[in-house]
């Protein structure tokens, strides 16, 4: 299993690019794949194929209505680990004695 963090930029569309962000995000969310959104970004569990076909279907979503994009990855693959998404946190928590927000 792997996590794919991963953000989309739009350049040249202006300051604001929520329109372009959602677009992304929904690609994710009808992927079926187990993700988390966050401010600067969203993280997918998955099989290392299947994350790297939804990386390059977020783009393409997103380069449909925009000329050049800047993309930000990073990817965590552990054999044998599934459930990182809430495990990572988790342990942090764990290790702290408290829950985070």
């Amino acid at each position: 299993m792997a996590l794919l963090e991963f953000s989309i930029t739009p350049l040249g569309a202006g300051e604001s690019v929520s329109k372009y962000v959602a677009k992304a995000v929904d690609v994710v969310d009808q992927s079926g794949l187990e993700y988390r959104l966050h401010a600067m970004g969203t993280v997918v569990e998955g099989d290392l194929n299947a994350l790297l076909a939804l990386l390059q279907k977020t783009i393409d979503t997103v380069m449909a209505d925009c000329d050049r994009v800047s993309v930000s990855a990073k990817i965590d693959v552990r054999k044998g680990h599934a459930g990182a998404l809430d495990a990572k946190v988790t342990s942090v928590e764990q290790r702290l004695g408290r829950k985070l927000k």
